[in-house]
């Protein structure tokens, strides 16, 4: 018989739980004055979520891409087309659809909440909400003058994107860039970013998930 003691079984290394991903936040400013605020929108969210955003044309007027934090890529109409060359390359505004687990248009303008609601694609933003999976979470907070939020089409057009089952943060009344006075100016971006985030927490609290 031999002296030596038998071999003890290998034991499994222990998995510890991989923590959870951070939420994937894609958002996104069309052209309204408020849009000068979006950089400070992107740093709320960034601080708690990986943000990628995307902005349209006219929205660049008023953004200043220096305000941005430094690890948030803004997307634009140019890179929809330039990102793209033939069959099976990926198409931009699909990949962003995927990655995303939340989308927020904040400033939503009267010209995009239009386009929404008609079901136009002519733009990256749009093709984004076209292409957009409505079992994950959609946010809007519109920018607008007051008459503009008060005419009947804006009525319409609401209506019709909460069938979609779009999420309103609905504007503030205050002193317009216009110079009137009254509803229509964009909630601020710390309302916005704890509507979501609130919204987010509660779902997963509740067993559901969005990541």
């Amino acid at each position: 018989m031999s002296g030596s003691e038998p071999e003890s079984p290998e034991m499994e290394p222990i998995q510890a739980n991989p923590a959870p991903r951070r939420p994937r936040i894609l958002l996104a400013a069309s052209g309204s004055v408020a849009a000068i605020k979006f950089g400070n929108l992107c740093h709320s969210f960034s601080e708690w979520a990986e943000v990628k955003a995307v902005a349209t044309r006219a929205s660049l007027h008023f953004i200043d891409r220096t305000s941005l934090p430094k690890d948030v890529i803004l997307y634009t109409d140019e890179d929809e087309w330039s990102s793209w060359n033939k069959m099976g390359d990926s198409v931009l505004h699909i990949e962003l659809r995927r990655w995303a687990d939340i989308l927020v248009i904040a400033p939503l303008s009267a010209n995009t909440l239009g386009k929404i609601a008609g079901g136009l694609c002519d733009n990256l933003l749009t093709c984004v909400v076209r292409a957009w999976d409505y079992s994950k979470p959609f946010f809007v907070a519109p920018a607008m003058n007051t008459l503009m939020w008060k005419n009947p089409f804006t009525e319409r057009h609401i209506m019709s994107i909460d069938e979609l089952g779009v999420s309103l943060i609905p504007p503030v009344t205050k002193r317009l860039a216009c110079g009137d006075y009254g509803n229509g100016a964009m909630a601020e971006p710390s309302l916005i970013y704890s509507t979501v985030r609130l919204f987010f927490e509660s779902r997963v609290q509740q067993g559901g998930s969005v990541v």
